[in-house]
């Protein structure tokens, strides 16, 4: 009975939409349904004179002469039948009419083969959008077409080939990414348009499907060729068979998940000065902000750190048109970009900076504070940017780049190793994290950076006293600055470090693509008294001893994914070879004998195998993608996170970049007996 009252609601839905015409050209049609599709839910009238044929794909029907696997008899009919020629997919089917064609009243468009027809005469399909919620709030019942998407892991496709959008960190918010996720926080009133990649129709041209439910798994090569492609190594040179730096090397990598990745690092020796230079740098609103503070930053500090007579030397250098001293060494992965177009400008803007260090500085005081350095060098490259977009540039290119720089923002946590003296400056919610292995051998974590972001309470209280009284209450809003950005310092974001007046000036006076940003456009609700925002770093100082082994510097996408005593642990363990054994934990889950014996036998497989990485920061990736809820590396976990499209992945994660420093407890030592 409920079949029969189903096809006879087909029916009558088909009747009420479709109206019949005769047509010289090849014709198809789609109707999407809930119940399966049957030749019983068609009127007679409307039925083709050609016998229904199974496809070969085995599963649904396809009408029309030779439509087997979805291939019709002219040229669109191919496709257009293959997603009803689906494994017994409910709802499309398309084909051959028998030299009909079909009107929708509703939008009066036509349903002609190799002709493209308007997409909102296609129930369900929204036009402008590329959020996955807006696909499944569209179509209450035309969803049952992607069940069987979903099963065959064929949704990401789908999805990733329909639609695009031109500014994913402004618009198309999904109710299913958590906003902790998000480090800008979209506004419904300032969200972009989406247009569609390509039409429905063109998407289901030349498209195959299986009949039967597969799983997609990649195989550990394929993961490990996609968790080693960023990964990069570096060893400091030994002397005589002797190492005289405290630091042995560092290990580094990067996992994305946003398209591009937003994330930057840095890693570089100061040649004028003892030390080396390493960071991580956070990207939000576009990559442009991270990727300038990655290339300009160290210089600053450099430069900030070096004595005045090398000041005066650099200064005549460039005076004369003479050679200049190299001031810093850079260990580059070959996929860590530097802008060659914006050079120029940079040091332009390097040589102001050092020419003032040199005004101030007379040159009575040798000693330098590596404290102070950092925090101006910090805090003179945002000025600096800020400037820059203030003053524009002649060459359109030049001009664009520099507002985007401004205009996106990045947090950055540095370290600066020179000796036994370890400077950490940290403006964000980046962290550093040391290693320090105690007497009996076990691991525990030092933090060596305070997060700046609604759970510090510091923060807030610094927040709060910086804008008068009557702001208390909208200078943070669900936890986040004026309600929108999470870090409560950053580069660049002059959106919440402006003036009203100076947004507005630049952006008329600006190119036209900075026009068609929304995210230039709007004023953060309750802007009152700028500047909201700080890049000034917390510096944070700790003097290397013996038992501290590494530091750890990562964004917030590993942080967000490890607790920090895991972090340790995993890297600890991996340094050094030796590998404890904690006792298996299995929370609130009722783990049966086989079970248990499972997963003693996977972790003893482990033992031999979880050395195969040569880099500590893939290492330790893999462990923050794939780990269980038992702490062990699950693959087929690990396979599902890696092959996510890029629409999807940042619904589960965000971008990792971690760069493990290991020290040498030797020359640390005899530092410390010299003393």
């Amino acid at each position: 009975m409920r079949a029969s009252r189903t096809n006879e609601r087909l029916a009558r839905n088909g009747r009420d939409c479709l109206t019949p015409m005769t047509s010289q050209s090849w014709l198809a049609a789609r109707c999407f349904s809930a119940p399966p599709f049957s030749t019983r839910a068609w009127p007679s009238s409307l039925l083709p004179a050609h016998s229904p044929v199974r496809s070969q794909s085995g599963g649904g029907k396809c009408f029309g002469p030779d439509v087997r696997a979805g291939q019709g008899g002219g040229p669109a009919g191919q496709g257009v039948g293959q997603l009803g020629a689906r494994g017994r997919t409910p709802g499309s089917y398309a084909g051959r009419l028998g030299g009909r064609a079909w009107w929708c009243r509703s939008c009066s468009g036509r349903f002609l083969v190799g002709k493209k027809q308007p997409l909102s005469c296609v129930p369900g399909i929204p036009v402008r959008s590329s959020s996955l919620p807006l696909f499944s709030d569209a179509m209450p019942a035309p969803t049952q077409l992607f069940f069987p998407l979903i099963r065959n892991c064929e949704l990401s496709r789908v999805y990733g080939t329909a639609c695009y959008c031109h500014h994913k960190h402004l618009c198309c918010p999904s109710p299913y990414v958590p906003q902790s996720r998000l480090r800008y926080a979209p506004h419904p009133a300032y969200a972009t348009f989406c247009r569609p990649k390509e039409s429905w129709w063109q998407y289901t041209q030349g498209r195959r499907y299986a009949s039967t439910p597969q799983r997609f798994y990649l195989t550990p090569p394929q993961v490990n060729s996609i968790l080693k492609a960023n990964e990069y190594s570096f060893k400091v040179p030994e002397f005589d068979g002797k190492n005289v730096s405290s630091v042995l090397g560092f290990d580094s990598n990067q996992l994305p998940a946003n398209a591009p990745i937003e994330d930057r690092r840095s890693a570089a020796t100061c040649l004028q000065t003892r030390g080396m230079l390493l960071g991580v740098f956070d990207g939000h609103a576009g990559c442009a902000c991270s990727q300038a503070v990655s290339e300009r930053l160290f210089y600053y500090i450099a430069v900030s750190l070096l004595p005045h007579e090398t000041l005066l030397e650099i200064e005549n250098a460039v005076e004369s048109g003479r050679a200049l001293l190299p001031i810093l060494q850079w260990h580059k992965h070959p996929n860590d970009y530097f802008s060659k177009e914006a050079s120029k400008l940079y040091f332009n803007s390097l040589r102001t900076y050092w020419q003032e260090l040199i005004d101030l500085n007379t040159g009575e005081s040798t000693d330098i504070d590596v404290k102070e350095a950092l925090i101006n060098a910090f805090k003179r490259l945002d000025n600096d940017i800020s400037l820059e977009a203030q003053v524009g540039d002649p060459n359109s290119f030049l001009n664009y780049l520099v507002l985007r720089v401004a205009f996106s923002g990045a947090t950055a946590c540095v370290a600066h190793v020179d000796g036994v003296d370890l400077h950490v400056a940290n403006t964000g919610d980046s962290r550093a994290m040391l290693g320090v292995q105690e007497e009996d051998g076990s691991w525990s974590a030092v933090t060596l950076s305070n997060d700046h972001n609604a759970q510090n309470e510091r923060e807030l209280e610094r927040l709060k006293l910086e804008h008068p009284k009557n702001e208390a209450k909208s200078v943070v809003k669900q936890d986040r600055l004026l309600g929108l950005l999470m870090p409560f310092r950053a580069f660049g974001d002059v959106k919440f470090k402006w003036s009203i007046d100076l947004q507005k000036r630049v952006i008329e006076s600006g190119p036209d693509q900075l026009n068609d940003n929304e995210y230039t456009k709007f004023i953060p609700p309750n802007y009152y008294t700028p500047p909201y925002l700080t890049a000034e770093p917390e510096v944070t100082y700790h003097r290397l001893r013996p038992q501290d082994k590494f530091l750890v510097l990562a964004t917030d996408g590993l942080w967000e994914t490890m607790h920090r005593q895991d972090v340790v642990r995993i890297v600890g363990e991996y340094l050094t070879g030796m590998h404890h054994q904690q006792p298996i934990a299995v929370g609130g889950y009722k783990v049966t004998l086989g079970q248990m014996h499972g997963l003693l036998t996977e972790r003893r497989a482990k033992m031999s195998s979880v050395f195969e990485d040569q880099n500590a920061a893939t290492h330790l990736i893999r462990h923050a993608v794939g780990n269980n809820e038992f702490g062990t590396v699950d693959h087929e976990r690990l396979s599902k996170m890696l092959s996510l499209p890029e629409e999807l992945a940042r619904m589960y994660r965000d971008d990792i970049t971690i760069i493990v420093v290991q020290f040498n407890s030797h020359v640390v030592g005899a530092y410390q007996n010299q003393e």
